[in-house]
């Protein structure tokens, strides 16, 4: 398998590519749009034919290159089938598998950061958009966020996996690539919690400003960034 993890200096996001060895078919996680020549030149030098890219949710902080990457690449659009965004051609449900030249990547629907959040697991490694961040987790005030449904995402799905599950957010603000699920259950502080309740009291009095550009941003995605 080839991987990289690409970062977005402006908007702190991480970007995903994944591929395989042997059909050199790939697939790009949370694509922004100003780096479109960086993928598409990666995708250049490592040989590899771009066949999938996803979105792991609407973004609010940057505009998401996926319309941009299927024009270029003819590669199929893919989001969770909570999503808003029409023109997206492949809407996945909890627990479908996407599938790459023998690789295999399982959806699992995590609300609580926006509504039609999702997470993508490969093996051992999850791919957490925004819903489970390095010591932190995604914002709830937003895009039909709820805490309660967050708390439900990430304790009752993402936080049953094994322990030795590697963690690679859709962010990170402090220079952290990845983490572990044991990691994050001992020592992020948003999870040292009792119950939803506890973890709603967190999330409503965090009292962060907007993104930004959200207003432009978000109308934007929901037409894949075109």
């Amino acid at each position: 398998m080839i991987f990289k993890q690409l970062f977005d200096n402006n908007s702190s996001t991480y970007t995903y590519l994944i591929a395989s060895e042997k059909g050199r078919e790939a697939l790009i996680i949370d694509p922004v749009l100003e780096n479109i020549e960086i993928y598409i030149k990666t995708l250049e030098e490592l040989d590899l034919k771009l066949v999938k890219v996803i979105d792991t949710h609407i973004h609010a902080d940057h505009i998401t290159g996926a319309s941009q990457l299927n024009k270029k690449t003819n590669c199929c659009t893919i989001m969770g089938e909570h999503t808003p965004a029409e023109s997206v051609q492949i809407k996945v449900k909890e627990d479908e598998l996407i599938k790459i030249d023998g690789l295999k990547i399982k959806a699992i629907y995590t609300p609580g950061h926006t509504s039609d959040s999702y997470s993508f697991l490969m093996n051992n490694l999850l791919f957490s958009g925004d819903t489970l961040l390095i010591n932190g987790t995604g914002r709830t005030d937003f895009q039909n966020g709820n805490a309660k449904d967050a708390y439900h995402s990430i304790f009752n799905k993402l936080l049953k996996l094994p322990e030795e599950t590697i963690l690679y957010p859709g962010h990170d603000y402090n220079g952290k690539k990845k983490s572990t699920i044991g990691n994050e259950k001992k020592f992020n502080p948003r999870l040292q919690v009792d119950n939803e309740n506890e973890y709603e009291e967190i999330m409503n009095n965090l009292n962060l400003p907007k993104p930004k550009l959200m207003d432009i941003n978000v109308p934007r995605n929901i037409k894949l960034g075109a």
